[in-house]
């Protein structure tokens, strides 16, 4: 069951009640955080990449997974991050080289967009559950949205209202071509006709972010890479 935990605001006071959220392994077991009872909340007044994941072990297969650190916006506008206790989680111990039949992947667990920032989380936890791992900010920072990238993969996150166009499309192809990588585009307006066609041809996946936060393939490489994942 997801943990409940009262939250007071060191800036203004206010009490609050904040339930973990519980994400799902690749495996298909859910990987609950575990709030720290005893540490009070931060209030985070300079946001990073790195600070807003958090790792969690599975405690079915040993996996070690980054999620989105715990946050709770307060009415009055400070961000607060919950400490999570036992974290960082220890490696995963190595896996045995003998074959193994796929695990069935579980449901995908959206979460809601509302921010760009919940754009990036929304793509950042489709790719971990299409089986990619150490996800993270891209080396190289795109003309416009936001790049994140994990072993073998850049993915583009367009958080704006405008659809994607060709020259957007094809910048993402070439800094995978520079990284020996495959990619992903994901966008929240869509793409323009000649982008759609441009991907098609470069054989890169296009997906929709609608605001429920569940990435929707919209070309035959996107629905290629939904239905078999990383492997």
């Amino acid at each position: 069951m997801p943990e409940s935990v009262p939250v007071r605001c060191p800036a203004c006071r206010r009490e609050h009640v904040y339930t973990a959220p519980a994400y799902h392994c690749a495996c298909g077991t859910p990987a609950a955080l575990r709030l720290d009872p005893a540490a009070g909340p931060a209030v985070v007044e300079h946001p990073t990449w790195d600070e807003e994941w958090v790792t969690v072990r599975c405690t079915a297969c040993g996996r070690t997974s980054p999620w989105p650190h715990p946050e709770l916006g307060c009415p009055c506008g400070k961000l607060l991050r919950l400490a999570v206790s036992g974290t960082p989680a220890p490696p995963a111990r190595a896996e045995s080289p003998a074959p193994k039949a796929r695990a069935p992947r579980a449901p995908f667990r959206p979460v809601t967009i509302r921010t760009a920032r919940d754009a990036v989380t929304a793509a950042a936890l489709y790719l971990r559950w299409l089986g990619y791992g150490d996800i993270r900010r891209a080396d190289q920072r795109p003309p416009s949205g936001i790049g994140i990238a994990a072993h073998g993969l850049v993915a583009h996150v367009d958080p704006t209202v405008r659809p994607a166009s060709v020259r957007d499309v094809e910048c993402l192809w070439l800094t995978a071509m520079t990284e020996s990588a495959c990619c992903v585009y994901f966008s929240l307006a869509g793409y323009t006709e000649d982008a759609q066609a441009r991907a098609d041809t470069l054989g890169v996946p296009l997906f929709v972010l609608d605001l429920t936060g569940t990435p929707q393939p919209v070309n035959g490489p996107g629905r290629a890479l939904a239905e078999s994942g990383s492997a």
